[in-house]
């Protein structure tokens, strides 16, 4: 043995009760797992001795947008330190290859606007210097601490085959056949399978519909089918009906997409709000009568709360509310001066607070923003305070006091929005969402909206929540649901699971602390920009193929980690 890790309680994925034993780890596989002290074990080059501590295997992400931090940071950070030992990119339609020569300046723009990169660190952080999904996935090989796998983004299908003809346009048949070829080419490379976005909250840099949005139907099934034609794949995709709910052209959609590829159909993300039911029954019910008709759909939900920051200087969610887009996008004098302006806040409150919000209602909690970092002598002291006692204090309503600070900043107020859906009943519903069969955990976007969200730390937070806070599972249950059922999904071989024969991608953690640090804003990206960052509590290794790559909540230098091919290191799921 490579390594002998005894006396740990052994929670393997499956979510079978945990038990006491001892494993040990061979070649980069689980070789062993045997009772405490049986003997299979003796001789190992190391020892662990993990009394009190938990071993499971390690957790998959399976929304990622590692496509770019992973070619300057291969320890995909924060996610590592958590316990993420594979991650899945090139999700919502958006993959940095294929890659036509000279169009690294218009991705580079399309993806900070879009996902929310810092456009200096992808010009400083990379070498835009492929054209082939085989050659971007060999940037990776050999140079990695975690396991990834990437999808193949249709907005850089389009673009290489149509140029700028793919935003606006529509393709001629020999293009269609290109992209067809391109893309079965990329998956012959490793590509995972295909995605796609229709929602309207995706935008390039140059404010217009991304690629993909101009596709139409026939598109869309002529590349699914070609998935269809591949082992391993699978297909992923966002719509205006992950927002909102779905009407029943889009379930057709749905339905017929899934089926031409006859593949899983997975979306991100079911935000459970016990305010909006009927958005959340919606969405199961596609699902369900996606299951009727022979199809799978799939939807991702995350477990906790995502931490994110707002403010009405720089682009955020705080632009996809209705109708506030051309507001927030006036120049910043012109900006204060309508958010000044009565009539303007007070169509901006109805707005938000109108259906067409959609998911984003969940933001209008306007009394629950906590105020983070002040620019002004105005706003001294109220760093830390909830807007909604600022405002009783001036006799105001909170959205005129959360206006009122920001624009004495000049707009730079950072803004920590509490969340609407934070009640007891919509903890019941997501209890309740995560026994679905169409209900997977994942979709915290990890890679991407760096200085606004970070939901890379769910891991931990659902371990400590399911341990010592609201419990609303079991500690098997949700390692299962962040382990063996997104391995199963994408058919990764030998991933998600402790058994012999399985790939040693394990963690260590101790139960009676796990858990994630607070955040806080790091300056560590390429080009000196910065990004939330939460470290992990309680996590005392997290293994790769046998390799510790963290040690104490702290990456290692090891490298150990491999790029998930499909049909090499995939196997075929179906639709049905």
């Amino acid at each position: 043995m490579d390594l002998a890790i005894r006396n740990v309680t052994i929670v393997d994925g499956t979510g079978a009760p945990s038990r006491l034993g001892d494993v040990g780890i061979a070649d980069g596989r689980i070789a062993v797992v045997a009772e405490p002290g049986s003997g299979e074990l003796d001789g190992a080059a190391e020892e662990v001795d993990a009394t009190g501590l938990v071993l499971c295997p390690g957790f998959v992400d399976p929304h990622t947008h590692y496509d770019a931090q992973l070619l300057w940071d291969p320890t995909a950070s924060p996610s590592s330190v958590h316990g993420v030992t594979t991650v899945i990119g090139g999700n919502c339609g958006f993959t940095l290859a294929p890659l036509a020569p000279g169009d690294g300046d218009y991705t580079r723009r399309m993806m900070a606007k879009v996902e929310g990169m810092p456009l200096a660190a992808l010009e400083q952080g990379i070498e835009w210097d492929w054209e082939t999904f085989d050659e971007y996935l060999a940037r990776f090989d050999g140079n990695l601490a975690v396991n990834a796998g990437f999808l193949v983004g249709h907005c850089a299908l389009r673009r290489r085959v149509m140029g700028a003809d793919a935003v606006g346009s529509q393709p001629s048949d020999d293009q269609l056949r290109a992209m067809r070829d391109l893309l079965a080419e990329s998956i012959r490379a490793g590509g995972l399978g295909f995605s796609t976005t229709r929602a309207r909250t995706h935008s390039d840099g140059d404010g217009q519909p991304v690629a993909s949005r101009w596709a139409e139907e026939p598109e869309l099934l002529a590349l699914a089918e070609v998935v269809s034609e591949h082992d391993g794949t699978t297909l992923e995709f966002a719509s205006d009906g992950c927002l909102d709910g779905f009407d029943d052209d889009e379930v057709e959609f749905m339905i017929r997409f899934s089926k031409a590829g006859n593949r899983p159909l997975n979306w991100n993300v079911l935000t459970v709000d016990s305010h909006a039911p009927e958005r959340y029954r919606n969405q199961l019910a596609a699902m369900d009568r996606a299951a009727g008709a022979g199809a799978r759909v799939v939807a991702l939900t995350m477990p906790v709360i995502v931490g994110m920051n707002m403010s009405f200087l720089n682009y955020c969610a705080l632009n996809m509310m209705p109708d506030w887009g051309d507001i927030l996008g006036l120049p910043v004098p012109e900006r204060i001066e309508k958010l000044e302006d009565p009539a303007t806040r007070r169509f901006m409150e109805e707005r938000a607070a109108s259906p067409d919000a959609g998911v984003f209602a969940r933001l209008t909690g306007w009394d629950t923003y906590v105020i983070g970092d002040t620019f002004s002598p105005e706003n001294e002291g109220l760093t830390g305070r909830r807007v909604g006692d600022i405002a009783a204090e001036r006799g105001t309503t909170p959205f005129d006091a959360l206006l009122d600070i920001v624009i004495a900043d000049d707009l730079q107020t950072v803004l920590w929005p509490g969340a609407t859906d934070a009640d007891p009943e919509s903890w019941e519903l997501r209890r309740q969402a995560w026994q679905h069969p169409a209900v997977m955990l994942g979709g915290s976007d990890a890679g991407a909206h760096l200085d606004r969200m970070q939901g890379a730390n769910y891991p931990t937070r659902f371990l400590a929540d399911s341990l010592r806070g609201r419990k609303l599972t079991t500690l098997e249950d949700a390692v299962r649901m962040m382990t063996s059922v997104p391995a199963a999904l994408f058919g990764l071989r030998d991933r998600g699971v402790i058994r012999e024969g399985a790939h040693a991608d394990l963690v260590l953690f101790d139960p009676e602390v796990v858990d994630s640090e607070m955040l806080s804003m790091v300056e560590d990206l390429p080009g000196g920009t910065g990004r939330l960052y939460a470290g992990s509590v309680g996590v005392r290794s997290v293994y790769v193929s046998g390799v510790e790559v963290v040690r104490d909540g702290a990456a290692t230098d090891a490298r150990p980690g491999s790029v998930i091919r499909s049909g090499v290191d995939t196997d075929t799921v179906t639709a049905s």
